[in-house]
C-alpha cells in the first residue's frame, strides 16, 4: 500500500499530500473502477503527459513525450479489433530492442517491483502517455485500418453489403422499374388499366395509415425519466464525432459535449476526421488540451463517406457503449447516463435512437417542413415502430450501440450513402433489438434549396442502395425478418422512395386529363381524376396530419400553419428522387457533404453549456 500512496504523491507533486489524503484518492479511483491514473488526469486535471513523466521519474524509468517515429518494429495487435487496448510496442533503437508502453497505474506498480529485482531491464524501457502511443500505433496500422474500415462488412456479411451487391446490372433494373412505374401511372387513365391505380393506392396507402397508426399509438404521457445512475455504476462511453471541413463548427460541438453529464475519466471521444481536411484538424488541435478528446485523422481513400470514417476509427474505441454526433449536434447532458441505463436495464438491447430535434424552423419554407418531418418521425413514427418490433431506420446520428455488437455486426456499410437506415435493417435482421430513447439532440435544418437538394438526394439514393441490397435475395430477407417486418419493408421503405414522385404523377395526370377534357366527358376519366385526388388527398394530409401532431408535441405552434404547403414540398422531393434515380446509375457511392453553420439567437441557449467535472474539479483544488 507504501507504493500505492507514494506513487499518487509522485503524479499529483503534493509534498504536503497526507497518507489519508493519497488514500482517499485512490479509494475513490477504486470505487469508480477507474484506473488511478485517469482518476488524476481527468478528474484532478493533471495533463496527461506530466502525470506519466511524474509516474516514470518514481519508478526511475525513462520517459518521452511521443514514440519517435523512424524507429524500426512491428506492433500492430493481431486483431484489428484489439487496438484500443495496446499498452506497449516493441522497436528497435540503435541496434537494441526497446520497450515503449504506457503502464496504467498498477502496471508502474509492478514494474517498479520488477525493476528492483532485475534493474537491468530498466535500460529497455522508455514511458511515454497512452495518447502519443495510440497516435504511434494508429500511425503505423493505417493499412490494417484502411482495410477494415472499406472491408469490414464484406468481410462479415458479404450479401449485406452495397460495394458487392450495388451491382450496376441491379442499380439498372431498379432504376427503370421505377420510372416505368411512374409512366404506366401517368398513362394509366388513358389506358384504362385499373390494377395500376391499385398499386398506386398501395404504395401511398402504406405510410399513409402507418402514420395515422402511429398517432393513435402515442402514449398518453411521456415515459418517465430513470434514476441518474452513480458514476461508479456508469460504464465507458465512446463518443464518435466524425468531421469533414467542418472548422467552423468546432468550438460549438466541443461545448455541446463538454457538457454532457457524464464522469470525465469514463468518456473516451474521438474527434474523426479526413486527413486532407486540414483547417478542420487545425481547429480541433487546441482542443485536444482536454484529456477526454483525442483526434483520429482518416488516412484518404475511398469512398469518402461518413461511414468509412467511423469505421476507421471503431477499432480504436474503448467504450463498453459508443455513440455517435454530427458537426452541428448539441445533445442533451443527460443523454449518454440515460442510455447507459437503459442499456443495463435491458440485456437484449443492442441499439437506441435519441430524439432529433430541429430548432431553426423558423427561417423558412424548407426548414419548417424538414422540422415537421423531424417532428413526425423521431417523436412518434420511429416510437412506434420500435414499440410493434418492426425493422427502426436509424437516424444518421445520436444512435447508441453496444460496441460489441456494432462491430459483431459488420460496423457501418462504407459504400450506403445512407449507412444508419441499413444499419437499422441489418439489425432488425439478425434479430436484434433497437429502441428509442426520450433524450433530444438539437439539428439545425438546410435553409437553401441547394444545400437541401443535394442532402436530400443523396438519402433517397441511399434508400434506393438499402432497398436494392436486402432485396438481392428476398426469401433470405423473409426468412432473417419474418412476415410481418418483410411487409413492413417491402411496402412501407419502398413507398418512402416512390410516394413523392407518384404524387408528381398524380398532379400530371390529373393535369392531363382536365386539358384534354377526358374529366369531363368521359366517366371513365372522372374516376380516375376523383381516385388520384383521393389519394393526393390521402397521402398528403396524413403526412400533414402527423407533421402537425409531432410539432405541437413539441410545442412548436408557430411552424403548424406552414405544414399546409406539404404538397410543394413533395414537388421537391420529388426533384430529388428523379436526381437520386440518376446518381444511382452514374456514381452510386458519391456522398453530398452538406455544409453547417454554428446555432444563432436562441438556439444557442438550448441545453446551455455547465462546466466539465474535470473544470469544477480543477478549481476546487
Amino acid at each position: 500500500m507504501s507504493a500505492s500512496l507514494e506513487l499518487i504523491r509522485a503524479v499529483l507533486a503534493e509534498d504536503r499530500l497526507t497518507d489519508d489524503m493519497a488514500l482517499h484518492i485512490l479509494s475513490e479511483a477504486l470505487l469508480l473502477e477507474v484506473d488511478p491514473l485517469d482518476y488524476c488526469v481527468r478528474r484532478l486535471g493533471v495533463p496527461q503527459a506530466v502525470a506519466f513523466a511524474r509516474a516514470a521519474r518514481w519508478a526511475n524509468l525513462a520517459y518521452h513525450d511521443v514514440v519517435p517515429r523512424d524507429l524500426k518494429g512491428f506492433c500492430e495487435p493481431a486483431r484489428i479489433d484489439m487496438l484500443a487496448g495496446v499498452r506497449c510496442c516493441r522497436l528497435s533503437l540503435m541496434g537494441r530492442d526497446m520497450l515503449f508502453c504506457a503502464p496504467d497505474f498498477f502496471g508502474f506498480l509492478r514494474l517498479a517491483e520488477h525493476l528492483s529485482v532485475k534493474p537491468a531491464a530498466r535500460g529497455r524501457l522508455c514511458v511515454v502517455p497512452p495518447a502519443a502511443l495510440r497516435t504511434f500505433i494508429v500511425q503505423r496500422s493505417t493499412s490494417a485500418l484502411t482495410d477494415s474500415a472499406r472491408q469490414r462488412l464484406a468481410r462479415r456479411w458479404p450479401l449485406a453489403s452495397a460495394h458487392l451487391e450495388l451491382s450496376m446490372p441491379s442499380r439498372i433494373v431498379f432504376s427503370a422499374s421505377l420510372l416505368t412505374l411512374l409512366a404506366f401511372v401517368v398513362l394509366a387513365p388513358f389506358s384504362e388499366q385499373p390494377l395500376l391505380i391499385a398499386l398506386s393506392a398501395l404504395i401511398v396507402a402504406a405510410p399513409a395509415l402507418l402514420r395515422i397508426a402511429a398517432i393513435m399509438a402515442m402514449p398518453t404521457a411521456p415515459p418517465s425519466k430513470p434514476d441518474r445512475p452513480t458514476d461508479a455504476e456508469l460504464p465507458t462511453y465512446t463518443v464518435l464525432l466524425p468531421l469533414r471541413d467542418e472548422a467552423v463548427m468546432v468550438p460549438q460541438l466541443y461545448r455541446a459535449i463538454a457538457s454532457i453529464d457524464y464522469p470525465p475519466e469514463k468518456l473516451d471521444v474521438k474527434f474523426v476526421v479526413e486527413a486532407d481536411s486540414t483547417v478542420t484538424i487545425a481547429a480541433i488541435k487546441p482542443y485536444l488540451r482536454d484529456s477526454r478528446f483525442e483526434l483520429v485523422t482518416v488516412q484518404k481513400s475511398r469512398p469518402l463517406t461518413k461511414p468509412k470514417a467511423m469505421n476507421y476509427a471503431l477499432p480504436l474505441a474503448r467504450g463498453e457503449f459508443i455513440v455517435v454526433f454530427d458537426a452541428e449536434d448539441r445533445p442533451a447532458p443527460d443523454q449518454l447516463w440515460q442510455a447507459a441505463a437503459r442499456f443495463r436495464e435491458d440485456e437484449r438491447l443492442a441499439c437506441l435512437q435519441a430524439e432529433l430535434v430541429i430548432d431553426n424552423g423558423e427561417e423558412g419554407f424548407l426548414a419548417a417542413q424538414f422540422a415537421g418531418e423531424y417532428a413526425a418521425l423521431f417523436g412518434i413514427v420511429l416510437p412506434a415502430q420500435a414499440r410493434w418490433g418492426l425493422p427502426v431506420p436509424l437516424g444518421g446520428t445520436s444512435n447508441h450501440f453496444r460496441t460489441e455488437t456494432l462491430r459483431a455486426v459488420g460496423g457501418w456499410d462504407s459504400f450506403n450513402v445512407t449507412e444508419d437506415a441499413d444499419l437499422g435493417v441489418r439489425l432488425a435482421r439478425l434479430g436484434h433489438r433497437v429502441a428509442t430513447l426520450a433524450s433530444q439532440t438539437i439539428e439545425e435544418a438546410p435553409v437553401s434549396i441547394t444545400a437541401w437538394m443535394a442532402q436530400r438526394t443523396r438519402w433517397m439514393k441511399g434508400w434506393m442502395q438499402t432497398f436494392i441490397v436486402h432485396n438481392r435475395r428476398p426469401s433470405r430477407l423473409l426468412r432473417d425478418l419474418g412476415w410481418k417486418s418483410f411487409v413492413f419493408f417491402e411496402l412501407v421503405i419502398l413507398a418512402m422512395i416512390l410516394a413523392p414522385v407518384l404524387h408528381l404523377a398524380f398532379m400530371v395526370t390529373a393535369g392531363l386529363q382536365l386539358a384534354t377534357g377526358q374529366a369531363r366527358y368521359d366517366p371513365h376519366g372522372q374516376i380516375w381524376v376523383w381516385g388520384y385526388l383521393g389519394l393526393f388527398i390521402l397521402g398528403n394530409g396524413a403526412a400533414v396530419l402527423i407533421n402537425v401532431t409531432g410539432l405541437a408535441r413539441l410545442k412548436k405552434h408557430a411552424l403548424i400553419p406552414l405544414q399546409l404547403l406539404l404538397p410543394f414540398y413533395w414537388l421537391l422531393l420529388a426533384g430529388a428522387t428523379l436526381r437520386a434515380v440518376h446518381e444511382l446509375l452514374v456514381r452510386p457511392y458519391y456522398w453530398a457533404k452538406t455544409s453547417h453553420r454554428p446555432a444563432r439567437g436562441a438556439a444557442e441557449r438550448v441545453h446551455a453549456v455547465r462546466p466539465s467535472r474535470a473544470d469544477r474539479s480543477s478549481r476546487a483544488r
